[in-house]
């Protein structure tokens, strides 16, 4: 005799539509990539470079090895952040690593699941821009 297991569907699996308590999380997260990453890793970036202009593009980086949620140290994205400065890959390549308190806002943000405002929102950079090595 055979047995038919039910079909479940998991929640887990589904993806989960994004609240304003997602918004609010991150809002310093924009902040660490439009003073540190967006004037690289925008509109104008190289095609080799991942795009983060906008939390559509970063989307399409979460759930692969550059965003893994809940993994900081299993994402680049936060890897990259972390190398030392004269390590060949380091973000950003000016020479000027991110502030600790910025790379710690990434890992929380990264280990709280990487949840992103409702829509598409445009990063901007702000700030000087970084100068190149």
């Amino acid at each position: 005799m055979k047995r038919f297991l039910p079909l479940l569907v998991l929640a887990s699996c589904a993806q989960k539509p994004v609240n304003e308590a997602d918004a609010v999380a991150f809002a310093p997260v924009r902040s660490v990539l439009e003073t540190n990453c967006v004037h690289c890793h925008g509109d104008n970036r190289l095609s080799t470079m991942p795009p983060i202009n906008d939390t559509q593009a970063i989307a399409k980086l979460i759930g692969t090895s550059w965003i893994v949620p809940g993994k900081p140290e299993a994402s680049r994205f936060f890897q990259v952040v972390t190398f030392p400065d004269e390590m060949p890959g380091a973000m950003p390549p000016s020479g000027h690593a991110i502030s600790k308190k910025d790379q710690q806002t990434l890992h929380e943000w990264i280990k709280a699941g990487a949840k992103l405002s409702a829509g598409n929102v445009k990063l901007s950079p702000k700030g000087p821009l970084p100068r190149s090595i």
